[in-house]
């Protein structure tokens, strides 16, 4: 190697630390809410404005602290999934809850794998953001169906929807979802007729987000997916590589077998009637024997 290659080289480096810490400190874009960990900042968890989000941010603080880290929660709730992930890749907070096919529809070229989410959200996310393994909960769409409709025509699955007769509406609250299968997408992998029925609830297969309240409430059976039209939205702690070290890594997988979507839902469902995140959070991590 030359020494004008060295230099350029040296140089380049530089230039590199700088823009860095440019983003770091906010000045190549907007103020932001978080410092990195080499300025001995605390990690800053944001989340987006659902109950969901805010729940699941707690149980990250909290383990995160009772494993020696320091952590505040960000001043602004983002709107939506897509919003936070992007203030975690621009640098504006440490960590957030993020969704797999949310996260790869917010980036550039986010592509899934069949059957490599893992590898997928490596190669899509950029230098310096780090996506942590999943818990078992899923926070994406699901096909539901009433308890004695299912009971009725032995409902499990979607493809057994050709035995119910007829041609049953598709529709729900989630049906304008990213993820909401359409009906020639489910004719194509379960050769199932369906007719869309918009977001009326009185569809005869519900579209519906996993962890809303009215499947438990009213009932409902979830239909499995085995061919996978439905995009995977597991949950998982989205967080910028620095925040990342090997005791943030065991505090937070620590939450991956434990929280299924079912618990989530429930979670959800007392933030929603009113109870403090970090109040919900701290009982249900007790009672898990995750927290003492």
């Amino acid at each position: 190697m030359t020494t004008r290659t060295r230099l350029r080289l040296a140089a380049a480096a530089l230039c590199s630390l700088f823009a860095l810490t440019a983003c770091a400190n906010g000045t190549g874009g907007t103020a932001p809410d978080t410092e990195f960990a080499d300025r001995e900042g605390p990690t800053v968890i944001g989340t987006d404005t659902t109950a969901e989000s805010r729940v699941v941010a707690a149980l990250y603080g909290q383990l995160l602290t009772a494993a020696g880290q320091r952590v505040r929660t960000a001043t602004t709730h983002y709107a939506t999934p897509a919003d936070t992930t992007e203030a975690v890749v621009e640098g504006r907070i440490g960590l957030a809850p993020a969704y797999e096919s949310t996260v790869l529809r917010t980036l550039p070229g986010g592509g899934a794998l069949p059957g490599n989410m893992a590898a997928t959200l490596s190669m899509a996310l950029p230098v310096g953001v780090t996506a942590l393994p999943p818990a078992a909960a899923e926070g994406g769409v699901v096909l539901a169906v009433p308890g004695a409709t299912a009971r009725r025509h032995d409902l499990k699955d979607i493809s057994d929807l050709g035995r119910a007769g007829g041609r049953p509406t598709l529709g729900g609250p989630a049906s304008t979802d990213p993820d909401s299968p359409t009906p020639a997408a489910l004719k194509k992998a379960y050769g199932v007729t369906l007719t869309s029925a918009g977001t009326s609830a009185t569809a005869d297969v519900l579209v519906l987000r996993s962890t809303d309240p009215v499947l438990t409430r009213d009932h409902l059976v979830v239909l499995d997916d085995p061919a996978e039209v439905i995009p995977s939205e597991h949950v998982f702690p989205l967080i910028q590589s620095p925040y990342a070290g090997l005791a943030a890594r065991k505090a937070l997988a620590r939450l991956g077998p434990v929280l299924t979507t079912g618990q989530l839902a429930l979670l959800a469902a007392s933030v929603n009637a009113g109870e403090a995140p970090g109040k919900a959070a701290r009982s249900w991590l007790r009672a898990k024997g995750l927290l003492k």
